[in-house]
Formats: structure tokens, C-alpha cells, sequence
């Protein structure tokens, strides 16, 4: 676990837009009370890919958390373990109940990014809570009262509206008719005659 006071003095990079990119962010995962998401960013600030996920409930210590995150950031993208130097940067996103301001879950979820983002190759980010009053950088104070714990309900409900409209399954003339296999005349099926099995053997 890290305390609040020792990660703000770990030389966390920050966010150049952390407005826009806690908006954008929320907006792909749409994350519920629970939810974790890690980001990458390039050497420009944007976003090369995330990952969403539920930890499980009875997972509360660092070394669990840190497991998960990397076993994610190795699904979405590939390390950086070759660079003398990173140059991009693990950024964790966490909606969780509560109040805002550094809990001690957080000060757990604050290690093990610093530790996976150290064994992916990446510079370790800021780490960003949303709670029900808003979302806040823990550690440089930039807060916003949207998205909060809450707005994934108002984001968009996907529905069948991909499914190919009807006007695509019918003719100039109307509906396609449907094609009937052709008849064929009923035949009895052939049984052939079984004859009886010899039986052979020694005494």
C-alpha cells in the first residue's frame, strides 16, 4: 500500500487534459461502483488502448491488484521492456462507493499500479477515483463532478438496431418469397435381409 503523501511526491506525470480524458474514458467502459480501468497513453497524451474489469470482491491486497493489471495490459497491448526509457504511461481508473478523497483500497490499488506499470515497461500514471460526488486525481487535487458513479446509467443502451433494416430483406415488388425445396415422391426404404450369424468355437 502507498499512503497519499508518499504518492504525491513519487513524481506522478500529469494529465494535460484530465477533463477530457476522464470524460472519454467513462464513455468507452461506462464503469459501475466495482469497476477498475487501466489506460495507456503514448508519448502525446493519447489514449493507445484500456481494459475494464470486476475484481474480485475478496481481493483486497496489493499484490492481487497488481496481478490483475498486468494480466490486463498484457491482453491490450505489448510491453516495453526493451526501451532504455518509457515513454508510455499506465493510467487507473477506479468507480467505487464511498466518499471521495484516498481511502485506504486505494492506497492498495496505487501500488500495484506503480508495480505493474514497472513490469509492462510503462511510466506509472495518475490514478483517478470516481465516486458519487465526482471523479478526482488523487494526488494533484484536479477534481470534476462529472462523470460521477452514477453516469453510467445514462450512457447509451445498445439495442438489435444492427441488425439489417427490413426494407434491405424485401424486393422492389415487396416481400421476397420464400423458396420451397423441391418435392420428391415417397419411396419405402430398403431393409436387406439379415442372415443368421455362424458361431464358431473351440472346447
Amino acid at each position: 500500500m502507498i499512503d497519499l503523501e508518499t504518492w504525491a511526491a513519487s513524481g506522478i506525470p500529469l494529465l494535460r487534459d484530465p477533463r477530457e480524458f476522464v470524460l472519454e474514458l467513462h464513455q468507452r467502459h461506462l464503469p459501475q461502483p466495482g469497476t477498475v480501468v487501466v489506460a495507456v497513453l503514448d508519448g502525446l497524451h493519447r489514449l493507445n488502448a484500456s481494459a475494464s474489469f470486476l475484481p474480485w470482491p475478496h481481493h483486497t491486497d496489493g499484490w492481487q491488484h497488481r496481478n490483475a493489471i498486468l494480466g490486463h495490459l498484457r491482453q491490450v497491448i505489448p510491453h516495453d521492456l526493451r526501451l532504455a526509457t518509457p515513454t508510455r504511461t499506465a493510467v487507473l481508473l477506479r468507480c467505487r462507493d464511498g466518499a471521495a478523497g484516498w481511502a485506504e483500497q486505494d492506497g492498495a490499488w496505487m501500488w500495484a499500479l506503480q508495480d505493474a506499470a514497472a513490469l509492462h515497461g510503462l511510466r506509472c500514471g495518475s490514478y483517478i477515483a470516481v465516486t458519487q460526488a465526482g471523479w478526482q486525481i488523487l494526488g494533484d487535487g484536479r477534481s470534476g463532478r462529472n462523470p460521477h458513479a452514477g453516469s453510467w446509467a445514462e450512457g447509451p443502451v445498445h439495442t438489435v438496431t444492427e441488425l439489417p433494416p427490413r426494407s434491405a430483406l424485401e424486393g422492389p415488388r415487396g416481400p421476397r418469397p420464400l423458396r420451397q425445396p423441391p418435392e420428391r415422391p415417397w419411396t419405402p426404404a430398403r431393409v436387406a435381409t439379415i442372415e443368421p450369424t455362424r458361431r464358431t468355437g473351440t472346447r
